[in-house]
C-alpha cells in the first residue's frame, strides 16, 4: 500500500525556478530509484510563492531507503538549495475551512513568476 505525503517548499529570494526544476524532477527520479508510485502527483502554489507537492511513496519503508539513496540525496541538496521546508499548517491558506492553492500545470508561466522578486507575480486574484 502507497503512502501519502504532502510537501511544502518555500522558495528562497531568486530561487524560484531552481525549486520548480528540482519539483518537476522529484517524481521522475524517486519512481526512478522504485521509491514513488506511479500516482500522478499534485503541485500547487500557495499566496506566498510556497509550493506544496502531494505525492505517494510505495510504502514507508521507502521513505527510510531514500535517506541513503545517492541519486534522492543530490536532488534533496537541490530542494534545500532553493527553497526552505515549512509546514502545512504554516501556510496561510490552510487557516481557512477550505484551502485553496494556484494549480501548477507547466514549467514555463511558473517559473517566470516563481523566480521574479514577488513570488506571488503573475497569480490571479
Amino acid at each position: 500500500m502507497g503512502y501519502l505525503v504532502i510537501a511544502c517548499y518555500r522558495p528562497k529570494p531568486g530561487k524560484g525556478a531552481e525549486l520548480l526544476a528540482a519539483v518537476r524532477d522529484h517524481l521522475p527520479i524517486l519512481r526512478g530509484e522504485g521509491l514513488a508510485t506511479e500516482r500522478t502527483s499534485i503541485v500547487m502554489r500557495a499566496s506566498d510563492g510556497t509550493l506544496v507537492e502531494l505525492f505517494e511513496w510505495v510504502s514507508k519503508e521507502a521513505v527510510d531507503r531514500a535517506h541513503s539513496n545517492p541519486a534522492v540525496l543530490e536532488l534533496w541538496k537541490r530542494f534545500s538549495e532553493a527553497a526552505e521546508y515549512v509546514r502545512l499548517r504554516d501556510i496561510q491558506e490552510t487557516s481557512d475551512l477550505f484551502a485553496h492553492f494556484e494549480p501548477i500545470d507547466d514549467a514555463g508561466d511558473h517559473a517566470m513568476a516563481l523566480s521574479s522578486a514577488n513570488p506571488g507575480a503573475g497569480r490571479a486574484g
